[in-house]
């Protein structure tokens, strides 16, 4: 099973998870373009990111089961629909802007973002982001309070990656709907996390269902109460009985 992470996640994020579930398969939590120093010397396109999983599934020497949580949700369905050999596909929360109001905010974000970026205001692009998320003022002033934020500051650059898997901010319907496998469609319950206060309770909701309507052979399913880093132990369970059934 190879875990794809999601925005200024270099692998940290799913750590846990791999864990959790290390004991059905064997995983690969690996570190996107860019993060960890993880190579990162040709200019950016998603195609390129899905020969790096391309590479990862040779190394594995068979087909892989995908996982991909926030963005890396895209990035997973994107290599599904290239045509890569995965045997199924989960995603978590993948934060396509379908919500009302959402698509001129995200044509905004992806705009200002390239700006502060070529400017170097790493910091800024972090906080961007942040807003674009949800997360009220009071939490990024404290956010770079944290000992965190350097780190977050130096993944600001592969932010531009993530917002080029999204895209326009809307699945793209015709490429998902060649995916040929089974696709598990996941959310929780982004009105109980209090980092995504700022966004519509039924953003993430819309979002997964505009994919499972254009996916055909989706399941969609909800953790009720999970945050949009869902417990290991919540969502572990889920994905061993999608992946083994």
């Amino acid at each position: 099973m190879v875990l794809v992470g999601g925005g200024l996640d270099d692998g940290s994020e799913n750590a846990p998870l791999a864990e959790e579930l290390a004991g059905r398969f064997r995983v690969y939590d690996y570190a996107r373009r860019g993060r960890a120093g993880s190579g990162d010397t040709a200019p950016y396109s998603v195609e390129r990111e899905i020969e790096d999983l391309e590479a990862l599934i040779g190394e594995a020497g068979e087909a892989v089961f995908l996982h991909g949580v926030s963005s890396g949700g895209a990035l997973a369905l994107e290599a599904a629909a290239a045509g890569l050999r995965i045997g199924k596909v989960s995603v978590y929360e993948v934060p396509y802007a379908v919500a009302d109001g959402m698509a001129e905010q995200w044509r905004a974000y992806r705009e200002e973002l390239d700006a502060v970026l070529a400017e170097g205001r790493r910091g800024d692009a972090v906080a961007l982001f942040m807003r674009l998320a949800g997360s009220p003022e009071e939490a990024i002033a404290e956010a770079k309070r944290l000992p965190v934020w350097p780190r977050l500051e130096g993944l600001a650059h592969t932010l531009a990656y993530d917002a080029a898997c999204l895209g326009d901010g809307r699945p793209p319907a015709s490429r998902f709907a060649e995916i040929d496998r089974p696709v598990l469609v996941a959310t929780g319950d982004s009105g109980g996390d209090p980092d995504m206060s700022g966004l519509p309770d039924d953003f993430l909701a819309l979002a997964a269902n505009a994919i499972a309507a254009c996916v055909p052979h989706a399941r969609r399913v909800s953790l009720p109460g999970q945050p949009h880093v869902a417990d290991p132990k919540a969502i572990a369970p889920l994905l061993t009985r999608f992946f083994e059934e």
